[in-house]
Parts: structure tokens; sequence; C-alpha cells
């Protein structure tokens, strides 16, 4: 695996958090169970919108690998890359016992490999990342870098107001103790205005937004038009 040593735009705090989760990525009732829940909800979405059997994709901050064992199961050339080596070693020997084809993992900062591979990839995701950086708007213009012209660019986040604290921190984290206690941080959430900004900044035509709710007391998730608290967003890279 490579990685970029001059990288900078990570928080060694939110690495540690989930490098100390690793051996827990794939299973389904550990702290990682709503990302198995809304899995199929995330990929149902992105390959109805550009369908991935035979494409070249990329996964920016896919951690244990759920998603991007997903894609390529659904017929995509998928590369994940995060910065956290424990977790990637994780999703490496997931991959090896479920036997997953056509993946493969790389400790590699997105900015870098933005260099080295500009404009190589039909989609991009990043999902449930923008939230843990410190400057969200590198990783836009990476992941825009990477896409192929007329490339698809996918995100998904928390938007930033006072039901999405209620909701995603006060909810999640100490009421319901779906995830650990200090997960996300209220100041990092982003509104889905900057993100559109930091989206047509870096040549990404802004396409479709879901919102992703969930249902405590059935334990469902379904999309929704409801953007207030996590919601998902379909780019285009211009031609």
């Amino acid at each position: 695996m490579q990685t970029s040593a001059t990288y900078t735009n990570v928080a060694p705090s939110e690495l540690a958090k989930f490098s100390d989760l690793a051996h827990r990525w794939w299973d389904p009732e550990s702290e990682f169970r709503p990302l198995h829940q809304i899995n199929p909800l995330r990929l149902d979405w992105i390959n109805s919108i550009a369908p991935l059997q035979g494409k070249k994709v990329l996964d920016v901050g896919c951690g244990g690998g759920i998603l991007t064992d997903a894609m390529a199961r659904s017929g995509a050339h998928t590369l994940g890359i995060d910065l956290a080596a424990k977790s990637l070693k994780v999703a490496q020997l997931h991959a090896l016992e479920a036997q997953t084809l056509n993946v493969q993992y790389r400790e590699v900062a997105v900015e870098a490999l933005a260099t080295e591979q500009p404009a190589s990839f039909d989609v991009v995701t990043c999902m449930e990342m923008l939230e843990h950086v410190p400057d969200p708007s590198s990783i836009v213009r990476a992941c825009a870098q990477l896409a192929k012209p007329g490339g698809r660019v996918f995100f998904s986040t928390l938007n930033r107001n006072a039901k999405s604290f209620l909701f995603a921190i006060v909810g999640a984290e100490y009421v319901l103790n779906m995830l650990p206690r200090g997960t996300h941080e209220y100041a990092k959430f982003i509104r889905p205005s900057e993100l559109a900004r930091d989206c047509r900044e870096a040549d990404l035509e802004w396409q479709h937004t879901r919102g992703m709710e969930y249902n405590p007391l059935t334990r469902r998730y379904w999309l929704s038009a409801d953007t207030s608290v996590n919601y998902l967003v379909a780019t285009q890279r211009s031609l």
C-alpha cells in the first residue's frame, strides 16, 4: 500500500477513532450496524444513476470496504482508498474471505491519487467522509479531478442545523446508542449550500439530491426528499 507523507488534510483523532474499531467493520451488529443497514440504499441509488457494471469506480474514505465491496459485487472494477491502515487491512481480508473479484485497496490520500491518476474513473464515491476532515473542499476538488470528463461523483454527509444536531448527535449517539459517542462533531457538518459551492468551484454539476431518514421504532432507513439531516448528492464532472 502506498501513502502520501506530505498529506495534511486529515485529523489524527479521526483516524485513531476508526482504527480502534477496525476489527468490528464487518460485524453487522457492531458500531457499524447503521452502515450495513444503509448500504443497500446507497448502492441502489448510485447504480440507478450510474450503472456500475463494467465501470471503473473509486471509493474515497472506504474504511472497511462495506460500500466498496458491494460495488465490486455489482460488476464494477473498484478501488477503495483510505488513510486508516487497520481498516484497509480488514477490507482486504474480507475481500479474500468473501472472494470478491475486481476490488483493490490502497492507503493513499485522495489528493495524492488525483495527481497520480487524474481523469481515470467513471464513478467516484465519497460517503460519510467529508464531515471528518479539516478541509472538505480539498476532498471535493480531488474527487472531481479523479473523475473522467462526464464521470459521476457521489457524496453523502450531514446537514448543519438544529434538527441534525438533535437527530445525528443527541439521538444517534446519546439516546439510541446507535453510534459511539464522539463519532460526529456538529461544527464539521456541511450545509447543502456549502457543498454545492465546493462542487461548483470544482466543475461538478449538481444533479440529484436525496435525504436519508430513520425510524427508531421500526429500525428502518429509507431515502426521501428530506435533506435536513443525512443527505446524498449526485454530481457530474463537466465535459
